[in-house]
C-alpha cells in the first residue's frame, strides 16, 4: 500500500487532526495496523503526489508536531484501562455487527429537547477529581473545561437554528406563541438536534391538522387552566360515528408516527410465537425459560480435594509479626523499611526499621495508657480501633497498624470519610458501630483536613458512630522500662478487613448488595499467611519491593505491610496520585533500586505500556517476581502478554510474571510460583464462552470468535487444600469439567464475618458434599472465595469470573467482565471512557436483566452516540446470546466512585433503581430481553360460545346473574307535596313563586374580598341570593328578551354562555318559559381565549343554536381582538345581553304538548375526546329530580351546598333543576372560588351547618392539596364539619379511592365522618344512575385481582394480596333505576363473577343523541337495547362503562340485602393488548408510583404499542431517569412492554372540566409533534 508523507503536502488542519487521532489509536492498540493503513490512506488520498514514500509513522521516524501536540493534550485522557482489549473479540464483534446490519431495520433515534444537555446535569464533583483513580480513565480539569465548552457550543448552535431561545425551553413556559385556534408548536432545537428526527422523509404531514381544544373550566390559576394553555386537545363530534371510534386509526402520519412505524419494523420478528392458550392467573403465569436440550452438561468425574505443596517453613523466620519487628528494628535498625514517592516522583520520605519499631512502641503505649485520661472511653487489649489514613501516607498507616498489633488492639483499616464522596460510607459507619469502635487513629495532616464543627471537633459522618480522633504524629514519649503486654492467645483477632458486597448475586454472604461486612483474621492466621506467602513467593530478607496497590486491604496489605516486615524487606510505595501523572514511575523505581519484586494490577501494566518515552531507561533484569494482583480477572491475560512482549528485551523474564487470585474471605487463593520454567508450571485454556455460560468447561478452537482464553492463576497454596463446589444450593462437589466456586481450606484464611454468625457458617465453615450427600472432606471445613473457576492439571487454578460479577439470566450465567469486553470492542474510543463502564443486573419480571452504564465523552454527537449504543446491543446479542435490558450513557466523571477512583457498582445500581442517576442517553430493549411474559390470550372466533350457552352454564353452576335495582317509585313517597301534581319544571317554579314567594332557593357565595392575610379561615359572603318569586320574574323578563330581541320561535335552540351562578339558572328557565331549548356552554377562559373559544364555537354550531344568551362581560370578550383572531364576531349567532332586560311581563308561559318533548340539550366531552350531546325530555328531567329528592330526602327546609361545574350531567341537574323540584335551599360556590381560596367551600359548609354537600374531584383535590397543613388553624377558628351527612363527589368515572381517603383522613380532625364521603355515577345516556342516600348503608369497598380483571373476570381477594386493586362502589342506585351487566359483544347477561358493560333502565334515561344531521341510527343500539339472555323484555340504555355488581352483607332500608354497583372504567378507553383488556388508570397508577418526580401521567396505544406520557415535576436532566423506571413498573405489575415513553412538562396532559384526562387528545397532539417533549424514548 502506498504511504504518503504529510510533511510535503498541503493537508488541511482538520485532516491533520484526524491523522493525529489515528496515530493515537494505533499507539494505544485501539486499531489494527491494517485498519490504520486503510483509514490513513483514505484520508491522504486527495493530497498525495507520489505512489511510495517513507511512512511517517514508522518506528524510525519522529511523529509529526501535530501528533505530538495531540498526544500531549490527550495524554491524561487516554490512559484507560485496556485490560479488556482483545483482537479476537474485536473481530468477532465486527462480524456480528456485519451480520446484523443485513437483517435488522434501523432503530428510531430518541428525541431530546435542546435544553436537555450535560451542563444541567453536572454536579459538584470536584472531590472525585481529587481522588486517585483505580479503573477509570483520568478526567482532568482540562477535559472538564473542554467538556463544558463542548456543551456550550452545542447549545449555541441549537439556539441559533431554533425558533426559541434557551429560556423558552425551561420546564415551565410562561409564554408560547400560538397561531389562532389550531395550535402547532415549534419544538426548540428541532432543526439542530432533530428532536423528533424525520427518519422517513416521505412520511410528513400532508395536510394541516385542525385540533380545537377541549372544554376547560374557568380556572385562573389552577393546574387545569395551565393545561389549557399548554395541552393540545381536540373535540370529536359524536355524529354518525358513534361513541366507539377506533383508537388506532391512522389519523396522523407525522414524524412521530413514522418513528413508531420504524419501531414496529424492529419488532416484526418476535423471540417466540404467540401461544393460543388462555392466560393463567396464578403466579406461574410467567413463563420459565425452557431448558435448552442442546445445552452442554458436565461429563467428567467428581472432583476430589486438591492439596497444595507441603508448607515447609524455612528456618530462621520470626515466630510472629511483633518478633519480626523487634528483630529488624534492633539488628538492622538503619535498614529502610518503607519509601514513599512524592508528587514529583522523588523518593523523599523514608522510614527505617528502627524508626518503625520506636513509633510502633510509642503508639502502643499511648493507646493502652494515655487514652481515657480526659474522660473518654479507654482502650483495652482486644478493642477495635479504626485506622483512617489517606492513600498517599503508607508510613503513618504502617506505624498505626503495628502499634495496634503490639498493644493487642484490633485495627480496622477504612478509607478517609468525606462529606462530598460518601458512596458506601454509610455502610462502613454501620460496620464500625457493629465493631463497637470508639477511637480512630489518623495522621496530623489528615486530621486537619477532616470536616469540623463550629467547636472545632470532627463532624460525625453519615451513618458513623461518634469517634474520638487520635493523631499518631503527636503522641507522648515512651517510658524506657515499658513493655507491651503479653499475648494470651494466638486465636484472637489480629485485624478486621472491611468489605462491601457490590452485587446481590453474593447471596451466601449477606443476600443484599451494598452491605458492609468485616472479615476477621486471627493472629494465628495472619502469621500463617505470612509464612505461606514467604514460601510461595520466595521472599528473603533485604529484598526491594515496589508496590502500586492500596496498602490498606487485600494484596497490598498482605505483601506490602505484613510480608515485607515479616521478611525485613524494603517496600517502595507508589501513590496513585503519582500514577495519574507518571504511569511509568513504578518501572523507574524497579530500575533505580534494582527491585526484585513488584506488586501491580494489569491496569498498571497497560498504563506503563503507554508511557513509551520512558521505556528506553527501563531495566527489568533484577525483577524475579511481578505479582499481578488481579490475575483472577480473565481479561488480565492481554495486559500480561503485551507487557512481556514490550519489555522482554529490557530484561523481563517470562517466568517472573505471576498472576495471583485472592479474596477477602480466603485471603490468597493461589499464586503462580516465580522462577518456574517447566511446562506444567503455567497453563492456558481456550474455552467456549457458550459452555462457560452453562457452567461447563469446553475447549474451543483458537480462532473461534466466541472463545475466551484463560491463563492460570498459579497453583494451590502450600499447606492449603482446594475444592470446587456448585454455585447454588448445597455445597456439592463439582465435576472436573464443571465451573463452580473455589473453596480453600488453609490455616491462614479468615474465620468469620464480625457479628454475623449465620452467614459466617455459610461462608467460612463449608463442608463439601458428595453427589449422594455424604461429606467429602471428613471434618475439614472450607472457606468460600467468591471466585468462579475450575482446577486444571497439576493443581493449576483457573478463574473465569467472580460471584460478585455473576449474572444468571434465563438459566445461563454471564460475567460482567465478559460483557464489558464486548462493549469495548464496538469502537468505543470516540464515545465512552474505557474504564468507566458499570455492568450489573436487576430483577424484572422474575428474571435478571442486564443493565450497562457508561460514561460518555463530552464531545460525542447525539446521533453517533445512539448508533454506537445500537451496535452494542447487537454485539452483545450475537456474542453472548443475551439481550441488554437497558444501556445508558452518563456525563463524564459522573458515576459514583470508590475511594481509589473505580466505579462504585452498588451505588450506581442503587441510583439507577431509584431514578437519581441522571443519564444523558438511554436505550431500553425490553422487547428482546423479556421473553417470559405470560401467554397471550387469543380470541378464536371459531370457538366463540353463544350467549345462551353461557347463560345455561351460569344457571347450572348456580351463579347469580349480575343485576341490581333501586327501590320502587311510589306515589305515597311524595304525599303532601303540592309540586308533585305538576309534570314540568316550569310549572313547579311558577307554583313555588305563588305558594312560597319569599323562600330562598339559591344563594351564590364567594370569599370576602379585601380581607387581610390574618383572616383565616376566609370569611364567606353572599354575592347574590334569589327567592322563588325573584327567579320566576327574572326568567319571565329573559323570556321577553328572547321573544322581542331574539325573534326566536318555539323549539329554537339557545346557547347559554354564563359563568357558574344564578344568572345561568334564570336564563335556563327563561328559555323554557318561551319554549326554547337551552344549551349550557362553558364560557371561554379570559386568559386562554385562543384555546377555549374554538370549543365554544363548535358546540354552538353542533347544537344548531339560533342565538347566544350571555352577559355584557362575555360579549365584550367575544369582541376583543384576540377573540376575533380565532372566531370572527360575525360568525356567531345573534348575541343577547341579559344585563339589558325589558321590563315587560311575559304574557303566557309555554307548556309543551307532551312531557316527552325535549327540555334541554346536554353537551359534554367524553374522556375519549368525543363531543356528545344528549336530549333530555321534560319527563326525564322531572323524573331525575324526583329520584334525587327521594334519595337525599330533600325538602324546602333543607340546605345543600354545591361546588361543581354547572354545565352538563348531574352537576347541572343539581345546580339548576333539583332545588326547583324539591324546594330546598342551594348554596352555590363556583369552583373558581375554591381555586383562589381552597377553604371557602368547607367554610360555607361549616357556617351554614349544611348536611348535604356535593363537589367534583377537582375541588376535592384542591382542598386536599391546599389545606393539608392548615387543618389545625381551621379547627382553631371554629370550622366544624360534623354536621355533614353526605359529601358526594359528582363524577362519570371510577371512584378515586386514594383521593377520597386522603380527603377523609385530612379533615377527620374537623369532625368529618368517614361514612359521609361517597361518590355518584352518571354518564351520557343517564346522567344520574347512582347517588348516595340519607338512609343508605355506608359505601362498600372490595379488592379484586387485576389479572382476572384483564380477562373480564371478577375475583375478590384479600387486602394486600399481590396484584390486588381496591374498588369502591359508586353510590346507591337511585329509585326506579335498574342496571344489568351485559357482555358488550354478545349482549348476553353476565354473572356477577364477570366484568361487563353496565346497562341501565330508568324513567330519566336520555332520549337519544343530538346529531348534526338528525340521523338516529345510533338510538336503537345505545338507548333501546335488549339483552340477548336474561331479562330480554326490558329496554336498556348502554352506558359504555364496564363494571360489575356484588351482593353485600349490608341491609337496605327496605330490609333486603344491598347490591353494590362497582364502576371499573370506560369501555372506549380500555386498550386491548396481548388479547387482554387493560384500563389506562391502572397502568397510570403504577407509573405514578415508580418515581416521586412524576406528577401526572397518561397512557394510550398506537399501532399496538403502549405509549406512556409522564409529566416531570423537576429538572429536565431528570427526564431520562424515568424511562427505565416506567418500563420496569409496567412490566412488573401489568406484564406489558412499554413501546414509547414521552417525558413532558407539567400541565401538558389535557384535562376536562370534570378533572378527567383527555387521552385521545393527548395522543393526537403527540402524533402531530405538538407536545414539545423533554425526551421521547422508543423502547426497542
Amino acid at each position: 500500500m502506498a504511504e504518503v508523507d504529510t510533511s510535503g503536502l498541503q493537508v488541511p488542519e482538520d485532516v491533520r487532526l484526524k491523522l493525529a487521532e489515528l496515530d493515537l489509536e494505533l499507539s494505544e492498540g485501539d486499531i489494527t495496523q491494517k485498519g490504520y493503513d486503510k483509514k490513513r490512506q483514505k484520508l491522504l488520498a486527495p493530497y498525495k503526489h507520489t505512489s511510495k514514500v517513507p511512512d511517517v509513522s514508522s518506528p524510525n521516524s519522529e511523529p509529526s508536531p501535530q501528533t505530538s501536540a495531540q498526544r500531549k493534550a490527550q495524554r491524561r485522557l487516554t490512559r484507560e484501562d485496556n485490560r479488556y482489549h482483545s483482537e479476537i473479540r474485536t473481530e468477532a464483534v465486527m462480524q456480528a455487527l456485519a451480520a446484523h446490519s443485513k437483517k435488522i431495520p434501523v432503530m428510531p433515534l430518541p428525541s431530546k429537547r435542546t435544553s436537555v444537555n450535560y451542563h444541567g446535569q453536572q454536579r459538584q464533583r470536584d472531590s472525585r477529581q481529587e481522588s486517585s483513580s483505580d479503573d477509570d480513565s483520568i478526567y482532568d480539569d482540562e477535559a472538564n473545561r473542554n467538556f463544558h465548552r463542548g456543551a456550550r457550543s452545542r447549545d449555541s448552535g441549537a439556539s441559533s437554528s431554533s425558533s426559541f431561545s434557551d429560556v423558552s425551553a425551561s420546564p415551565r413556559h410562561s409564554e408560547r406563541p400560538r397561531s389562532a385556534a389550531y395550535v402547532k408548536y415549534q419544538i426548540p432545537g428541532n432543526t439542530s438536534r432533530q428532536a423528533l428526527a424525520d427518519v422517513m422523509q416521505s412520511a410528513r404531514h400532508s395536510q394541516h391538522i385542525s385540533q380545537p381544544p377541549d372544554v376547560t373550566n374557568n380556572a385562573k390559576s389552577s393546574r387545569q387552566a395551565d393545561r389549557v394553555g399548554r395541552g393540545v386537545s381536540s373535540v370529536r363530534v359524536a355524529g354518525n360515528v358513534g361513541m366507539d371510534m377506533d383508537s388506532d386509526s391512522p389519523r396522523h402520519q407525522g414524524k412521530v408516527a413514522a418513528k413508531i412505524q420504524q419501531l414496529m419494523n424492529t419488532l416484526k420478528r418476535p423471540k417466540r410465537k404467540p401461544l393460543t392458550e388462555y392466560f393463567v392467573e396464578e403466579d406461574d403465569a410467567l413463563e420459565s425459560p425452557p431448558a435448552d436440550p442442546n445445552a452442554p452438561k458436565p461429563e467428567g468425574s467428581t472432583l476430589t480435594p486438591v492439596p497444595g505443596d507441603q508448607l515447609v517453613v524455612p528456618s530462621g523466620l520470626p515466630r510472629n509479626l511483633e518478633a519480626a519487628l523487634h528483630r529488624y528494628g534492633s539488628s538492622t535498625y538503619k535498614a529502610l523499611a518503607v519509601t514513599v514517592l512524592d508528587q514529583n516522583g522523588k523518593p523523599t520520605v523514608n522510614l527505617t526499621y528502627g524508626k518503625l519499631l520506636s513509633k510502633t512502641q510509642k503508639i502502643a503505649y499511648n493507646l493502652l495508657n494515655k487514652v481515657g485520661q480526659k474522660g473518654e472511653v479507654p482502650i483495652k487489649p482486644g478493642d477495635r480501633v479504626a485506622l483512617v489514613y489517606p492513600n498517599n501516607d503508607p508510613i503513618s498507616f504502617i506505624n498505626g497498624f503495628y502499634g495496634c498489633l503490639m498493644a493487642g488492639v484490633v485495627p480496622v483499616p477504612v478509607e478517609v470519610p468525606t462529606s462530598r464522596r460518601d458512596a458506601g460510607g454509610q455502610g462502613v459507619g454501620f460496620m464500625l458501630g457493629s465493631l463497637n469502635v470508639c477511637h480512630a487513629l489518623t495522621s496530623e495532616a489528615c486530621l486537619k483536613g477532616l470536616s469540623k464543627t463550629a467547636n472545632g471537633d470532627v463532624v460525625t459522618f453519615r451513618g458513623w458512630p461518634r469517634l474520638s480522633w487520635l493523631s499518631t504524629d503527636s503522641m507522648s514519649k515512651l517510658p524506657k522500662d515499658w513493655q507491651p503486654p503479653p499475648k494470651t492467645s494466638e486465636d484472637v483477632p489480629a485485624y478486621v478487613e472491611v468489605k462491601e458486597i457490590q452485587n446481590r448475586s453474593d447471596t451466601y454472604t449477606t443476600g443484599k448488595d451494598g452491605s458492609t461486612v468485616g472479615v476477621t483474621v486471627t493472629r494465628k492466621g495472619a502469621f500463617c499467611h505470612c509464612q505461606t506467602l514467604t514460601v510461595a513467593c520466595n521472599y528473603t530478607e533485604g529484598e526491594v519491593m515496589v508496590c502500586v496497590l492500596d496498602f490498606k486491604r487485600d494484596v497490598g496489605l498482605w505483601h506490602g505491610i505484613l510480608c515485607s516486615v515479616f521478611n525485613g524487606m524494603h517496600v517502595i510505595f507508589i501513590p496513585y496520585s503519582l500514577m495519574k501523572v507518571d504511569p511509568a514511575s513504578w518501572m523507574k523505581m524497579i530500575t533505580k533500586y534494582k527491585a526484585s519484586c513488584a506488586i501491580v494490577k494489569s491496569r498498571d501494566m497497560h498504563w506503563g505500556l503507554l508511557a513509551q518515552k520512558d521505556h528506553k531507561d527501563v531495566n527489568f533484569s533484577s525483577l524475579r517476581l511481578l505479582l499481578v494482583a488481579d490475575g483472577a480477572n480473565p481479561w488480565s491475560l492481554t495486559s500480561c502478554d503485551a507487557f512481556l512482549n514490550a519489555f522482554q528485551s529490557k530484561g523481563l523474564k517470562p517466568e517472573a510474571i505471576c498472576p495471583c487470585a485472592s479474596s477477602s474471605e480466603a485471603l490468597t487463593v493461589s499464586v503462580r510460583r516465580p522462577g518456574r520454567t517447566s511446562s506444567s508450571a503455567t497453563g492456558r485454556g481456550i474455552l467456549s464462552m457458550q459452555g462457560l455460560s452453562y457452567g461447563v468447561v469446553r475447549v474451543d478452537s483458537e480462532n473461534s470468535l466466541t472463545s475466551l482464553t484463560l491463563q492460570d492463576c498459579g497453583q494451590v497454596m502450600p499447606g492449603a487444600v482446594m475444592i470446587v463446589v456448585k454455585i447454588e444450593g448445597a455445597p456439592y462437589l463439582c465435576k472436573t469439567d464443571e465451573v463452580g466456586e473455589l473453596c480453600v481450606c488453609a490455616g491462614y484464611a479468615g474465620v468469620q464475618y464480625w457479628g454475623l454468625q449465620g452467614i459466617t457458617v455459610n461462608t467460612f465453615q463449608v463442608q463439601p458434599l458428595q453427589s449422594d450427600g455424604r461429606p467429602a472432606a471428613g471434618d475439614k471445613t472450607y472457606v468460600r472465595t467468591g471466585l468462579l473457576g475450575f482446577l486444571g492439571p497439576g493443581g493449576l487454578v483457573f478463574v473465569c469470573g467472580s460471584k460478585e460479577g455473576l449474572m444468571q439470566i434465563s438459566n445461563r450465567r454471564h460475567n460482567t467482565d465478559d460483557i464489558i469486553a464486548t462493549v469495548l470492542a464496538v469502537e468505543p474510543m470516540k464515545f465512552i471512557y474505557r474504564g468507566r463502564i458499570a455492568v450489573f443486573s436487576i430483577e424484572v419480571l422474575k428474571d435478571e436483566r442486564i443493565v450497562i452504564i457508561a460514561e460518555q465523552r463530552p464531545d460525542c454527537p447525539e446521533e453517533e452516540s445512539f448508533q454506537w449504543m445500537s451496535r452494542v446491543l447487537q454485539a452483545v446479542d450475537s456474542i453472548h446470546q443475551v439481550g441488554v435490558f437497558c444501556l445508558a450513557l452518563v456525563p463524564p466523571n459522573y458515576l459514583p466512585k470508590t475511594p481509589l477512583g473505580g466505579i462504585h457498582l452498588h451505588e450506581t445500581r442503587k441510583k439507577f433503581l431509584e431514578g437519581s442517576l441522571h443519564p444523558a442517553n438511554v436505550l431500553m430493549c425490553p422487547h428482546t430481553c423479556v421473553t417470559n411474559l405470560p401467554k397471550p390470550r387469543e380470541h378464536r372466533p371459531d370457538r366463540d360460545v353463544t350467549p345462551s350457552a353461557v347463560h345455561v352454564g351460569n344457571i347450572v353452576q348456580g351463579a347469580r346473574m349480575a343485576w341490581a335495582q333501586g327501590r320502587e317509585l311510589n306515589m305515597a313517597d311524595e304525599e303532601g307535596d303540592g309540586s308533585r301534581k305538576h309534570q314540568f319544571l316550569t310549572e313547579i317554579l311558577r307554583y313555588r313563586a305563588q305558594a312560597t314567594p319569599d323562600h330562598n332557593l339559591f344563594t351564590l357565595l364567594n370569599s370576602k374580598h379585601g380581607q387581610t392575610g390574618k383572616a383565616w379561615p376566609p370569611q364567606v359572603q353572599i354575592q347574590l341570593s334569589m327567592s322563588c318569586s325573584q327567579l320566576h320574574k327574572r326568567a319571565e323578563r329573559i323570556g321577553c328578551l328572547l321573544m322581542e330581541k331574539g325573534k326566536l320561535n318555539t323549539g329554537d335552540h339557545v346557547a347559554l354562555l354564563y359563568p357558574p351562578g344564578i344568572e345561568l339558572i334564570a336564563a335556563f328557565y327563561g328559555c323554557l318559559y318561551v319554549g326554547c331549548v337551552p344549551v349550557t356552554i362553558r364560557p371561554p377562559h379570559p386568559q386562554n381565549v385562543t384555546t377555549t373559544l374554538p370549543t365554544v364555537k363548535m358546540i354552538v354550531d353542533v347544537s344548531k343554536s339560533s342565538a347566544i344568551m350571555t352577559n355584557g362581560n362575555i360579549i365584550k370578550l367575544l369582541r376583543t381582538k384576540e377573540a376575533i383572531g380565532v372566531v370572527d364576531v360575525r360568525a356567531w349567532p345573534p348575541l343577547l345581553d341579559s344585563d339589558d332586560l325589558p321590563k315587560k311581563k311575559l304574557t303566557a308561559i309555554y307548556k309543551a304538548p307532551t312531557p316527552e318533548m325535549m327540555c334541554y340539550l346536554d353537551f359534554s366531552v367524553s374522556t375519549t375526546g368525543m363531543l356528545a350531546g344528549v336530549k333530555m325530555s321534560h319527563a326525564a328531567a322531572t323524573a331525575l329530580c324526583r329520584c334525587v329528592k327521594l334519595q337525599c330526602e330533600f325538602y324546602p327546609s333543607r340546605e345543600a351546598c354545591l361546588c361543581l361545574d354547572p354545565y352538563s350531567g348531574l352537576g347541572f341537574a343539581l345546580w339548576a333543576l333539583a332545588s326547583i323540584y324539591s324546594g330546598h335551599h342551594s348554596l352555590l360556590v363556583p369552583p373558581s372560588e375554591v381555586e383562589a381560596n381552597p377553604a371557602v367551600w368547607l367554610s360555607a359548609v361549616s357556617m351554614y351547618k349544611v348536611r348535604d354537600t356535593f363537589c367534583s374531584y377537582g375541588v376535592m383535590d384542591l382542598c386536599t392539596r391546599g389545606l393539608g397543613t392548615s387543618t389545625a388553624a381551621l379547627k382553631a377558628k371554629g370550622l366544624n364539619l360534623s354536621c355533614v351527612r353526605i359529601c358526594c363527589v359528582i363524577a362519570e368515572e371510577r371512584p378515586r379511592i386514594q383521593l377520597t381517603s386522603s380527603f377523609t383522613k385530612l379533615f377527620a380532625d374537623l369532625g368529618l365522618s368517614y361514612r359521609a364521603v361517597s361518590t355518584s355515577f352518571g354518564c351520557r345516556v343517564n346522567i344520574g344512575i347512582s347517588f348516595p342516600g340519607a338512609a343508605c348503608p355506608e359505601p362498600t369497598t372490595v379488592f379484586v385481582d387485576l389479572r382476572a380483571l384483564r380477562n373480564d373476570r371478577v375475583t375478590l381477594v384479600e387486602k394486600g394480596s399481590p396484584h390486588s386493586l381496591c374498588l369502591m362502589e359508586s353510590g346507591k342506585l337511585l329509585p326506579g333505576v335498574k342496571v344489568a351487566i351485559a357482555n358488550p359483544e354478545t349482549k348476553g347477561q353476565c354473572a356477577d363473577s364477570h366484568l361487563g358493560e353496565i346497562w341501565v333502565s330508568s324513567p330519566h334515561n336520555a332520549n337519544g343523541y343530538f346529531t348534526i344531521y338528525g340521523d338516529d341510527s345510533l338510538h336503537p343500539d345505545h338507548f333501546d337495547a335488549s339483552l340477548a339472555t336474561g331479562d330480554t323484555q326490558s329496554s336498556y340504555a348502554r352506558t359504555g362503562y364496564l363494571g360489575f355488581v356484588r351482593r353485600t352483607e349490608l341491609t337496605q332500608s327496605d330490609g333486603g340485602r344491598h347490591d353494590a354497583l362497582f364502576v371499573v372504567g370506560s369501555l372506549d378507553e380500555t386498550v386491548m393488548l396481548r388479547g387482554m383488556r387493560y384500563h389506562p388508570i391502572d397502568i397510570e397508577t403504577s407509573v405514578l408510583r415508580s418515581h416521586r418526580k412524576i406528577c401526572e401521567c397518561a397512557v394510550f396505544t398506537w399501532t399496538n404499542l403502549l405509549v406512556v406520557v409522564v409529566e416531570l415535576d423537576g429538572n429536565e436532566n431528570e427526564a431520562l431517569d424515568l424511562v427505565p423506571l416506567v418500563t420496569n413498573s409496567v412490566l412488573e405489575e401489568h406484564y406489558l412492554i412499554v413501546g414509547v415513553v414521552v417525558v413532558v412538562d407539567p400541565g401538558i396532559i389535557p384535562i376536562n372540566s370534570r378533572g378527567e384526562k383527555q387521552r385521545m387528545h393527548l395522543r393526537d397532539g403527540f402524533l402531530a409533534d405538538q407536545l414539545d417533549p423533554i425526551y421521547v424514548a422508543y423502547n426497542m
